[in-house]
């Protein structure tokens, strides 16, 4: 079960993915508003396990140290944003690592471009994209160590690869899917 969460004064789009069978979850991309991520766990009985950020920004990150307090929840990130985060992390969301909770497993992939550790988190039929793309569009790359060739070959060469049918659920804005974003996303035209 997915539920997504719009949280602090961006509004970026935070996940509370769980397992209906045994009640684990995970958070990506707790930006804020802790509070009601929490209430959506206990309102469907999961347990929260990880929290993942797909990046270090702190619209996407910054109700980490508040929510590994309530939950003890381990934090995540990919090493090279591990420096923009204001709480310790826990481990690192290398390419290819597998975070499994119940029955899910969910892949890693090194997107850098948005940032430097830029990550999408992948289970068959879904990816999460974090600020690597979008409905339409893709992640600002000309912030502080970001990179517009390295986030578009990341969007090709992993993304791409994926099913048309595959959903996105990006860090902004609305679900999409990889068919409809390789067809209609006017940067890869």
């Amino acid at each position: 079960m997915i539920v997504r969460l719009l949280v602090g004064p961006l509004q970026a789009n935070c996940y509370l993915v769980g397992c209906r069978k045994t009640g684990e979850a995970v958070v990506i991309d707790p930006g804020g508003d802790v509070p009601r991520i929490v209430a959506e766990a206990v309102k469907r009985n999961f347990q929260i396990r990880t929290l993942l950020n797909t990046h270090g920004h702190w619209d996407h990150t910054a109700g980490n140290a508040e929510l590994k307090g309530i939950t003890g929840a381990p934090v995540f990130i990919h090493a090279a944003d591990a420096g923009q985060l204001s709480t310790k992390p826990d481990g690192f969301l290398e390419e290819g690592r597998e975070v499994s909770f119940g029955t899910y497993t969910l892949r890693v992939l090194h997107t850098p471009g948005h940032s430097p550790g830029g990550v999408c988190l992948a289970s068959p039929g879904i990816v999460f994209t974090g600020d690597t793309l979008f409905e339409g569009s893709i992640g600002r790359t000309d912030l502080e160590g970001g990179s517009h060739q390295k986030l578009i070959q990341g969007v090709r060469q992993k993304l791409f690869a994926m099913a048309d049918e595959v959903r996105v659920y990006p860090g902004h804005g609305p679900q999409t899917t990889i068919g409809r974003e390789k067809r209609d996303n006017p940067f890869f035209r």
